[in-house]
């Protein structure tokens, strides 16, 4: 016997040889089985078991798709056993698409064993599983088998509320009101104590930080809360309650029962708030209030998440108001402008910055808690942040000049290295405001002296810039400069010790000539000082000709020509 072809191997056919595992399907637990098992036999004993309570009159099968499919569902109903007619139902393309999923159905429940079944993942409806057969659309087939789930079975019915139809889903009970949406009392009841925020009350019902009375009788809060209103419920829920369901909405805990989804079409939504300091008598914008109404109906239709809605609600009236000013969440009226500015959070100086600032904006605008300016049509002033700081360094790039000309008569060509410098830095504006303030503050005053330092000679130059820097910086700041001056400065800085008492640990320093001439010009140099502390510090203008006596006394002293007159 002839030996056959060698067999020939390549790398990588172990790995070939795995199981391929196909996406979507998976293996069923034993309680999947089960439960799968459980709903399928009862399928099969009453196919009808997944319809909702008609609560409608309906038209005749040919115009209403509601009666065409209960027609249809009567008709696979009869042929539940014949399994050979059911697999031609269940790929058969024409005819009622919810039948062709209960003829898959009904086919499975006929299989002796469910151990790999099919996974529906949804966004918003979950995760489940179930056995697929035939054609039939994949969400009518997970309705059908998780009949006993409140929101899967609404499923089954997504192309029949696309028609108009209104279904409603609890533990309770299943129903379909026909083309008006009437929501149960029950499905209400149900839908109330089963979502995700904790309701208080009956009729009316209020989650934490609200009252009872508040919500009856639909009082404003400072904070601001959403009310509810169904046909005989009312429920008031604060924006803090909402802002702690992200991982199961509030919304979608009530809306997911019905089927189209849209809470809006079975109750009314109203945010309770306006801003702080706007009068009870005075209506809220119409521009403002058709805003609110659309982010409520955003909401209530899970376009918007629970988190977003109170800052949604708010922004949209905020953003509305055409006149005065906002700081955060509070308005003032356009003729209480230090009103706003003693409002928000900082300092005098600051506050004083964002004065100046005011005063040369043409127009309205608005800062936004991010940094963006946005220029407004009309004249409103928005604040989205209540503190100064912030919204300083969003201004100061584009009005920085206008605060620094104004507050500290400061030329373009000495504001703008200042401008850049905190531009850059963004040191907080407190402390660098008040720092300028002062250092202008001594500028100025160090022009009332009558030399320019670059006019005197050596070594009464020496004075006087001892005199400028202890005014600038005190008299610590002017040791140093004594124990570095060369020799005539060396005498004039040791002079300049022993007037305030500092050599005790700087003799050392001073050669004896030095000591010997300073210490001559000594009283010269302390009527000196005496005239500077009253003209610079103590703004005794009369002081000046005082300072010029004694500088022309340690000229003479000092025996330095050439003092210019003044």
């Amino acid at each position: 016997m002839a030996a056959g072809p060698a067999e020939v191997s390549f790398p990588g056919d172990k790995n070939r040889k795995k199981r391929i595992r196909m996406r979507g399907i998976k293996k069923a637990s034993k309680e999947i089985q089960q439960r799968l098992d459980r709903n399928l036999e009862a399928l099969l004993d009453n196919p009808e078991i997944f319809l909702p309570e008609i609560r409608a009159e309906l038209g005749r099968p040919r115009k209403d798709a509601v009666a065409a499919t209960l027609k249809e569902v009567d008709s696979v109903s009869q042929k539940r056993h014949d399994r050979r007619w059911l697999t031609k139902r269940m790929t058969k393309r024409r005819g009622d698409l919810v039948c062709r999923s209960l003829a898959g159905s009904l086919l499975a429940a006929g299989d002796a064993n469910i151990s790999t079944v099919s996974v529906y993942n949804s966004p918003i409806y979950g995760t489940t599983s179930y056995v697929r057969r035939g054609n039939g659309k994949q969400s009518h087939m997970v309705g059908i088998q998780n009949f006993t789930n409140p929101r899967m079975r609404l499923l089954v019915w997504d192309d029949h509320a696309k028609a108009g139809n209104w279904f409603f889903s609890w533990h309770g009970g299943f129903v379909c009101s026909g083309k008006e949406p009437k929501a149960p009392a029950e499905w209400v009841d149900e839908c109330l104590d089963s979502a995700s925020i904790d309701l208080s009350g009956d009729d009316v019902r209020w989650s934490r930080g609200l009252e009872k009375e508040v919500v009856e009788s639909a009082r404003i809060t400072d904070s601001g809360w959403v009310r509810l209103s169904f046909d005989e419920v009312v429920v008031g829920i604060t924006g803090s309650a909402l802002a702690k369901t992200a991982e199961d909405p509030f919304i979608a805990s009530v809306a997911l029962g019905m089927m189209p989804p849209k809470l809006s079409a079975v109750a009314r939504a109203e945010w309770m708030w306006r801003p702080q300091g706007w009068p009870d008598e005075m209506a809220l914008p119409e521009e403002g209030c058709e805003k609110l109404d659309e982010v409520l109906l955003a909401w209530m239709n899970l376009a918007l998440p629970d988190d977003k809605l109170a800052r949604a609600c708010k922004n949209s009236i905020l953003g509305s108001i055409e006149e005065g000013y906002i700081a955060g969440s509070h308005w003032f009226a356009p003729d209480a402008r230090s009103d706003f500015l003693g409002h928000l959070q900082g300092g005098d100086v600051e506050r004083e910055a964002l004065a100046a600032i005011l005063d040369s904006l043409d127009g309205g605008a608005r800062v936004r808690s991010d940094g963006a300016i946005l220029d407004m049509e009309n004249e409103v002033i928005r604040f989205e942040d209540s503190a100064c700081h912030p919204v300083l360094v969003a201004l100061w790039p584009e009005h920085g000049m206008e605060v620094l000309e104004s507050m500290f008569g400061l030329t373009e060509s000495e504001a703008e290295s200042v401008h850049q410098r905190q531009t850059r830095r963004k040191q907080g504006f407190g402390a660098f405001l008040r720092e300028l303030r002062a250092s202008v503050s001594t500028a100025q005053r160090l022009q009332r002296l009558p030399w320019p330092n670059e006019l005197l000679p050596s070594p009464l130059a020496f004075a006087d810039a001892l005199v400028r820097k202890a005014t600038e910086d005190g008299i610590s700041s002017t040791v140093a400069l004594c124990r570095k001056a060369k020799k005539l400065d060396a005498a004039m800085g040791w002079a300049w010790l022993v007037v305030h008492d500092r050599t005790e640990s700087d003799a050392w320093r001073f050669d004896q000539a030095s000591r010997d001439k300073g210490g001559d010009w000594t009283p010269a140099l302390a009527a000196l000082w005496k005239a500077a502390d009253a003209l610079l510090l103590k703004d005794d203008l009369d002081a000046k000709s005082g300072y010029i006596e004694a500088m022309k006394q340690l000229a003479e002293a000092s025996g330095t020509s050439g003092l210019a007159a003044v």
